[in-house]
């Protein structure tokens, strides 16, 4: 499918918004600025934004532990974003969910997951209204997510139900430090999710296009009463399972080559420059317009205000 030079500019924005937004997390917890468990997703951005390209407010995702390019992809308020992850007040979940756990019910995110799998009935869950109005409800889930028993219960249930279920496994080759060829017993996460009665299929997960194509093509399946579906997206992770992991599990130089060779960013640009879609000069633009968000979002979150215990019992529990 062409896209218009506008939806491609927008596409490259939030990409680079999730690059620049981790890389600053980066930095900043190297300086002791934020506290808690942080799992960055730099590397991954054309899975994120390839998926929610497609995605109005109506629809839902269920995110993981490695959320942030989820919850930015799908239209959560960048600067909001980070004063939550500066523990602020202020922050889209009022300083209560970290890192792990941001969401937003007004754009379709329903909330990151510190627990492995657990997205998956969540995502069931949304499918059963999605299959009422129209819409989809996506699971994003990484390659370890593939072998938990809740998300083998629900890919069934979503079959048997015939829900608009969308199962995207970003198999970024490990499951914490455990690599993909030695934790997955069947041939590959995509035979596996067919075996369950669904359309299952892979797409280059560096690549914007290959996932945003292959995306168009399942959920005009699922919403046509198809039932659900799987796909596992290729891709790469720039930073250690967490934020401190020595990442002694990978291969000498592994980090350098993917970098050069696997960039989802780069990859992008050099499709649209070599295609002239897009001028250089266009790109550049964006990213210095991303610069000063990020900048803004950072100077915005140390200054905002932080809870104080009155506010350790708000919204904890719901009030009829």
């Amino acid at each position: 499918m062409q896209l218009s030079r506008e939806a491609l500019l927008k596409a490259y924005r939030q990409m680079k918004t999730i690059r620049m937004f981790e890389e600053r997390l980066h930095d900043e917890i190297a300086l002791g600025e934020i506290a808690g468990f942080t799992h960055l997703y730099a590397g991954q951005e054309a899975c994120a934004v390839g998926v929610c390209e497609h995605l109005g407010p109506r629809d839902y995702i269920i995110s993981t532990h490695r959320g942030h390019g989820h919850c930015i992809a799908k239209g959560c308020d960048v600067i909001g974003m980070m004063k939550e992850i500066y523990g602020s007040l202020e922050g889209l979940c009022k300083g209560k969910s970290g890192s792990m756990h941001i969401a937003d019910v007004d754009v379709g995110m329903l909330g990151a997951n510190g627990i492995v799998g657990a997205g998956a009935p969540i995502a069931v869950g949304a499918g059963i209204t999605a299959k009422s109005n129209g819409t989809v409800s996506i699971c994003f889930s990484g390659d370890g997510a593939c072998n938990q028993g809740t998300t083998f219960e629900a890919m069934n249930m979503a079959v048997v139900l015939k829900l608009p279920v969308i199962f995207v496994f970003e198999n970024n080759h490990y499951s914490e430090h455990t690599g993909e060829a030695y934790a997955v017993g069947a041939e590959s996460m995509t035979t596996r999710a067919a075996a369950f009665g669904m359309k299952a299929i892979k797409a280059d997960g560096i690549d914007f296009f290959s996932v945003y194509d292959a995306m168009r093509e399942l959920i005009d399946y699922c919403t046509a009463g198809n039932g659900p579906a799987s796909i596992e997206l290729d891709c790469e992770r720039f930073y250690g399972h967490f934020e401190g992991d020595p990442q002694r599990y990978r291969g000498k130089g592994e980090l350098d080559r993917i970098r050069e060779e696997r960039d989802a960013i780069r990859t992008f640009r050099k499709k649209v420059t070599d295609a002239r879609l897009l001028e250089d000069t266009d790109l550049d633009r964006v990213d210095a317009e991303v610069t000063a968000l990020i900048d803004e979002a950072v100077a915005a979150s140390k200054a905002a205000r932080r809870p104080t215990a009155a506010d350790v019992t708000e919204d904890v529990y719901i009030s009829y």
